[in-house]
């Protein structure tokens, strides 16, 4: 009975996180969109967006705190982060080129990747392609998955069994 009960709480903790990531990448996409900082987006999210967003968070609560780690820390990092995206793009794409929703499911997760070591790199990945699913049905989730593959081997080699390329940077 305990660890049914112990597995139900991790269900439910991981599912808090995930409504909190794709609520981050919305905020992060409007703030992009308003020019809005993170202070006054996240927390008009925090007040108005989780208690109307059925679709975010159609079976629990959002973890609030992990969705303003992500709102703060993308734009406080953004340099960083940005750079790390740029280098994970071939040479015929930019950043600025990139759709601006997909930008802030990159830039989100990339401060993952480099700033919350306690989140496995492979969980990281599969949690933004997940997010990139939820607002494009064609290669977008694919691009994604790539780019973050690429980034976190760059970032976290050791979790995938390699040497450290010596860009393993965190905040």
């Amino acid at each position: 009975m305990i660890a049914a009960e112990r597995q139900a709480g991790t269900a439910q903790a991981a599912a808090a996180r995930q409504a909190a990531r794709l609520a981050a990448v919305q905020t992060l996409y409007q703030m992009e969109l308003t020019g809005k900082d993170a202070e006054t987006a996240a927390r008009e999210f925090l007040a108005h967006g989780f208690a109307s967003e059925r679709e975010i968070a159609p079976s629990g609560k959002p973890d609030e705190a992990f969705f303003a780690a992500i709102v703060r820390g993308v734009p406080h990092h953004q340099v960083e982060i940005d750079r790390s995206i740029a280098g994970c793009l071939s040479e015929d794409w930019k950043l600025d080129r990139i759709d601006s929703i997909l930008r802030a499911i990159l830039r989100a997760g990339a401060f993952e990747l480099i700033g919350r070591k306690d989140v496995p790199a492979k969980v990281v990945i599969d949690q933004y392609v997940d997010v990139a699913h939820a607002f494009f049905s064609a290669q977008e989730p694919a691009f994604v998955n790539a780019a973050l593959d690429r980034l976190a081997r760059q970032k976290r080699s050791r979790e995938f069994g390699e040497a450290p390329s010596g860009g393993e940077l965190e905040f």
